[in-house]
């Protein structure tokens, strides 16, 4: 496909994308150097003022996944190079990065991973009719009908990676189980890479979020934006690919050439490649911003603690000028254009939200009742640290967090959405989720510390019953707590993300041209630390401020919500509880599971340390299905041998087509079913040697480990040994290959038209006659040299 690339991105357009970029990139640039001096300034008068929230009741957890991985397994993997479907071993580390390899046993032999997989900005799907309204929408002038894509599933259990820019990734699995499995791990890797930015970088994250705020509105788009993912350098990317991307599909799709699928394919691969181009220059011009901004930080530090009381001051005195002018406007607009609408956004916000965090609550409940039901019934501590190993990275399992997920995803603000420029809720669906997962870790390190506490002083079985039910009484009221404070938190900022855009954009024409000779109130000396925009949005948010404040308040009354009164307050209610949380995390298995304490794997070999990497997520093992080789490929139909989509004639039933590469020929391919019936041979024959001489006493031996061992051996054993390779269907050529060397040495070669299977001892010749099912005759068999009585027994 690189020719359909330089094709259609010839030096001119390059040259028009690297001069888009820059010019993007440079204005973005700009906004980052001035928002970078008042995130400082803020940063600073933080810290020394001070202004913390109410104090947590649950533990954090410092290092959650130190030394785990997510999850590990075999998915198969369309190859856009060859048009082909390769099994490859894919692993989850605690970055949530998808990393594949050809085979399990690279990894474990500490390989270099085949690839990566950042899965920022992904959505990902489990249909092709979903996968393919996304693409014909990415292309309105070239749609193409259900069930014509130029994609054909190796099986009926698809997972596709779609992405606006990117190239697309296609998995499949061979059950529906695996599939919603892997589906949970991949929209959790989704989830996780989305909320890239740290929120503990006081300075450079508040200034690159301000920045691309002050970009996006200079150009008129006030509402939230989806594409606000990743790191730094993808979100910066996407900023570049929000402009340029319809500019090129407009150059671009006219030109492409083929059948509507062909032409579908090469615009994605083109835009893969448009967006590489862009990410490249992204991170090298926004590298060497933040490079000029940390080398001049330590002056304007300095300039900061010096003249603080100065720039207080000064602030204050613009923000009091600027208020007599906004302020009369934005309480009009409010009025009339907000209140109206606060409780409806918050009723739409806060009824899933409620039922998620209900749902975290339940799940963490049953897993605590099921964990003392098996200490009591299976040994008390012994089976204590087992259960507690999984309970420990319970928030990190994303099958189990599922049903806690999904309540969020009923979110819908339909009828505020146009109003409110609210381009999709998916911004506060999974904001709301990685709380949920907090605060799931939090409850659930909590109970850790006070169990493990409890333990050094009772080993009694009944006594870990009755504690682990008060610790667990204890843990869910202060969840309750907690999560209360977290949800009016967020339920705040999401309404300030709805309202406050929309009333700039409200203000704007008739604030917007006087805000310039506020500017020249600033001294010069403090003119990087205090800008006249950021005053304007917080005197807006000063605004509407009282009002969203009364509307939680007010929401906080309704016990449905099951939320704290603000006068609620709980302060130090365990007041040594928050020093358990200094120490170093618990190793349950080892301690109370029975296991050997392992030594510090800081200084083992990569192989070793893979080896004792804990999973946080069961790998999926298949009943009933055979180990899959290591090279595999798998030939699936191209676009050229798609039949074009046919109109079908009035009453006539439309044929459903069947794929030559359906997950049953494929099962018949792995384990081919054969019926062999053997003839006893006679006593005196002369075993078979396979080439080699019998030495004596082997045949004693033999009859000796027969009669030790009286148990047949059936013709399948030889096929029944398992491999540790579990990748892909096999190639011909490594079946020819396996076939020679299982060949015996025989006399006479093989007649032509038969086929030879290796036994024990024996070999057996069968006749290529094909079997007619309705009759009663058996098929024949020939037997040359002597088969063994172990063989016969079968």
């Amino acid at each position: 496909m690189g020719d359909v690339v330089s094709a259609h991105l010839d030096e001119s357009k390059r040259q028009y994308i690297s001069e888009k970029t820059g010019k993007v990139a440079g204005e973005f640039c700009r906004y980052y150097e001035q928002q970078f001096g008042v995130a400082l300034f803020n940063s600073v008068r933080y810290e020394i003022e001070g202004n913390g929230g109410p104090q947590t009741q649950l533990l954090h957890r410092k290092a959650p996944l130190e030394d785990k991985s997510i999850f590990s397994g075999n998915l198969f993997q369309y190859l856009e190079e060859n048009k082909k479907w390769r099994n490859r071993f894919f692993f989850i580390p605690d970055c949530y990065e998808v990393l594949f390899y050809e085979t399990r046993l690279a990894y474990d032999r500490g390989l270099h991973p085949k690839g990566a997989i950042n899965c920022a900005g992904y959505k990902v799907l489990t249909s092709l009719e979903q996968y393919q309204e996304l693409i014909n929408s990415s292309l309105p002038n070239l749609k193409v009908k259900p069930g014509s894509q130029y994609l054909r599933c190796a099986t009926q259990y698809p997972i596709i990676l779609w992405h606006p820019y990117g190239r697309h990734l296609y998995f499949c699995v061979l059950t529906e189980k695996e599939q919603q499995k892997w589906h949970a791990v991949f929209q959790d890797c989704v989830r996780h890479a989305n909320n890239g930015l740290p929120e503990d970088s006081r300075v450079e994250t508040p200034a690159f979020t301000d920045a691309i705020r002050m970009y996006r509105q200079a150009k008129e788009q006030y509402g939230t934006w989806d594409m606000m993912c990743g790191s730094p350098v993808q979100i910066l990317s996407n900023l570049v690919m929000e402009e340029l991307h319809p500019e090129l599909r407009n150059m671009i799709s006219p030109r492409l050439k083929g059948k509507a699928q062909e032409r579908q394919r090469h615009w994605i691969l083109i835009s893969d490649a448009v967006y590489r181009i862009v990410q490249t220059q992204c991170q090298a011009q926004y590298e060497a911003v933040v490079q000029r901004c940390e080398a001049g930080r330590p002056p304007l530090e300095s300039s900061i603690r010096t003249d603080m009381d100065q720039i207080i001051t000064s602030k204050e005195h613009i923000a009091n000028k600027i208020r007599a002018f906004v302020m009369p406007k934005a309480e009009k607009c409010v009025k009339s254009h907000v209140q109206p609408y606060i409780s409806s956004i918050l009723d739409a916000l806060m009824s899933p939200t409620s039922r998620g965090f209900s749902e975290v609550r339940e799940v963490f409940f049953r897993e605590i009742v099921e964990m003392n039901k098996n200490a009591i019934n299976e040994g008390g501590q012994e089976k204590l640290g087992e259960h507690m190993e999984k309970i420990s990275m319970l928030a990190f399992h994303p099958v189990k967090m599922q049903s806690c997920y999904e309540k969020m995803e009923e979110l819908q603000l339909e009828g505020l959405q146009q109003r409110f420029d609210v381009s999709s809720p998916a911004v506060f669906v999974q904001r709301a989720q990685i709380l949920m997962r907090e605060q799931m870790d939090n409850a659930v390190y909590t109970f850790e510390q006070l169990l493990h506490q409890s333990l050094e002083s009772s080993a009694d079985k009944e006594d870990l019953c009755k504690a682990s039910q008060r610790i667990q009484d204890r843990v869910i009221k202060k969840y309750d707590y907690d999560s209360s404070t977290v949800r009016k938190k967020f339920f705040r900022e999401a309404l300030l993300q709805i309202i406050i855009p929309y009333m700039l954009k409200k203000l704007e024409p008739s604030c917007k041209a006087e805000l310039p000779k506020f500017q020249e109130l600033i001294f010069e000396d403090f003119s990087k630390f205090i800008l006249v925009e950021n005053i304007f949005e917080e005197v807006v948010l000063q605004s509407v401020m009282k009002d969203i404040m009364l509307a939680v308040k007010e929401a906080a009354v309704q016990r449905r919500h099951n939320l704290f009164r603000d006068s609620m307050v709980l302060t130090n209610s365990d007041p040594n509880l928050h020093l358990l949380g200094d120490g170093p995390s618990i190793d349950w298995e080892s301690q109370y599971g029975g296991g050997l304490e392992e030594p510090d794997s800081a200084d083992l070999p990569i192989t070793e340390k893979r080896r004792r990497m804990k999973q946080v997520v069961s790998m999926i093992q298949l009943e009933g299905m055979p180990p899959l080789p290591h090279e595999s490929c798998l030939e699936v139909p191209t676009e050229e041998g798609i039949p074009e989509e046919q109109e079908p004639e009035v009453g006539s039933e439309p044929e459903v087509p069947t794929s030559p590469d359906s997950i049953h020929q494929i099962r018949d391919l792995i384990n081919p079913v054969v019926t062999l019936e053997t003839s006893v041979p006679a006593a005196d024959s002369p075993p078979l040697t396979n080439g080699t001489v019998p030495q004596p006493g082997q045949k004693a031996e033999s009859k000796e480990e027969q009669k030790a061992d009286p148990s047949p051996a059936c013709l399948e054993q030889p096929s029944s040994v398992t491999s540790h390779d579990d990748s892909g269907f096999q190639s011909p050529a490594r079946e020819e290959a396996e076939d020679e060397q299982a060949q015996p040495i025989t006399k006479d070669p093989a007649p032509v038209g038969e086929t030879t299977a290796v036994l024990a001892e024996g070999e057996v010749t069968l006749d290529a006659k094909v079997v007619d099912p309705s009759s009663d005759r058996e098929t024949r068999e020939e037997v040359s040299g002597k088969t063994s009585p172990e063989d016969s027994a079968c």
